[in-house]
């Protein structure tokens, strides 16, 4: 169900400070799990793997983008500096400013697959923010969520929202390799077998606790462990 994903990456902004071929090199050494088609003349190269893994690289990249943005700025008032330089500086700044979480860890992103999330935040979130003063929000897009961590007030420890994002980081990589989704089509069904389908599935729940039920107008997604799910399903439909 959770497929692989592919990226088109645009490393040009990086080829006056690095060598392309090595910095790709170091990629493939650094998330072996991605898989890199060749490098072109433009600098775009095509990524494929798991989204987890995609979202390790996306760190990466931000890392080297943040030092290279950092190091301009120290030197832009040498005279030797070319003007190509100043320009590049200026556009990886704003491409970059609004993507890389705050120094001190007072607010982080998080990326998840969607129905990742909506496991997550049933199962996962509640007892985990009992241990931590974080809040958390997210931003849905199609397959796509965008998770919001920050401080609950001002002055708590900002080493909290670095905590919890590495919980959720490595929670979502477990998820990512067990996770199952089923789907049940109300295509076809008048309104009674609808809401016969939505009834056996909240009956059927009390046995399977650690299934997920998300019902839509259209369909209902069951989401859990694979076994549980084919179960879940099978003695639904029956």
């Amino acid at each position: 169900v959770f497929v692989s994903v592919s990226s088109l990456l645009n490393m040009s902004v990086f080829k006056d400070q690095f060598d392309l071929e090595d910095l790709i090199q170091e990629l493939k050494k650094n998330i072996t799990a991605l898989s890199f088609g060749p490098l072109q003349p433009s600098g775009h190269i095509l990524v494929k793997g798991p989204f987890p893994a995609i979202q390790l690289l996306k760190d990466f990249l931000l890392l080297k983008a943040k030092s290279l943005s950092e190091k301009d700025k120290r030197e832009e008032n040498k005279p030797q500096q070319r003007p190509k330089r100043r320009l590049q500086q200026q556009r990886l700044s704003v491409e970059t400013s609004n993507l890389i979480p705050d120094a001190d860890g007072g607010k982080q992103v998080v990326v998840l697959d969607t129905d990742i999330y909506h496991y997550m935040k049933h199962f996962f979130f509640k007892k985990l923010l009992l241990n931590y003063d974080v809040v958390i929000s997210d931003i849905t897009n199609g397959e796509i969520t965008t998770v919001c961590l920050s401080n609950a007030r001002s002055k708590s420890g900002t080493g909290q929202v670095l905590r919890v994002k590495e919980e959720i980081e490595n929670q979502s990589v477990k998820l990512h390799n067990s996770l199952r989704k089923e789907r049940i089509y109300f295509e076809g069904h008048m309104g009674d077998e609808k809401q016969k389908y939505k009834q056996a599935c909240e009956t059927v729940k009390s046995h399977y606790p650690r299934v997920l039920i998300i019902p839509y107008d259209t369909h209902i997604d069951i989401i859990g462990n694979s076994s549980l799910v084919f179960e879940f399903t099978k003695e639904v439909r029956r």
